[in-house]
């Protein structure tokens, strides 16, 4: 089961104006994400990354019927909403707080924001797509509010296939979020010039004031 291991960087929290949460994927560690920070307009931003248990959110495919990934997906999923509550008790409010993730990672961000949606800063997920064997529409509530989010991805990938990126397209923008999907020919499971830019664009834009 996973734990509040929290890895920082950026701006102190208490002086913050925004926190985005870095979520690393499966195998990574909490300052591999972190280390990608330098490539986005971050300015007074807290960074906070969490670390999972063994350096995995869940063992196995997110394509998994969800009960096989338990009880870590809900551990991992209770990590991100203590942090939520931390950040918001920093005097930081959601609509401050954002969300970037690649991979699993994305997945679990991708799952987080979506079954508690609301107008967040903005999210980024870099490969990742809604998690479960099939949609499970009765997880997710609330309205996005025009939240900036991006997803990102390859197709084909060997991990998350180009139909589910799509099948979460539809549930997120259903929920009002204001998406951009952006899939890339045969770019391999990995983060491209483009995915940055965009991110910076579409959910950091402004950030570089």
């Amino acid at each position: 089961m996973h734990t509040k291991n929290i890895f920082t960087s950026g701006t102190q929290i208490s002086e913050a104006k925004k926190a985005l949460v870095m979520i690393h994927g499966r195998g990574a560690f909490a300052e591999d994400i972190l280390s990608l920070s330098g490539y986005f307009n971050l300015n007074d931003f807290a960074l906070v990354a969490p670390q999972a248990e063994g350096n995995t959110w869940y063992p196995y495919s997110f394509l998994m019927p969800p009960k096989q990934n338990e009880p870590w997906l809900t551990s991992a999923l209770n990590v991100l909403s203590e942090i939520v509550d931390d950040i918001n008790d920093e005097g930081i409010n959601s609509e401050k707080i954002y969300f970037l993730g690649f991979s699993q990672g994305a997945c679990l961000t991708l799952e987080f924001v979506t079954r508690n949606a609301k107008k967040w800063g903005g999210v980024v997920a870099f490969t990742g797509g809604l998690i479960g064997d099939k949609i499970y529409n009765e997880n997710y509530k609330g309205d996005f509010m025009n939240t900036p989010i991006f997803i990102g991805s390859s197709d084909p990938d060997p991990h998350v296939p180009v139909e589910r990126v799509h099948a979460t397209e539809s549930v997120l923008k259903n929920m009002y979020a204001n998406l951009t999907v952006k899939i890339y020919p045969h770019m391999g499971h990995t983060i491209n010039k483009d995915e940055i830019n965009q991110a910076n664009a579409l959910v950091f834009n402004g950030n570089n004031q």
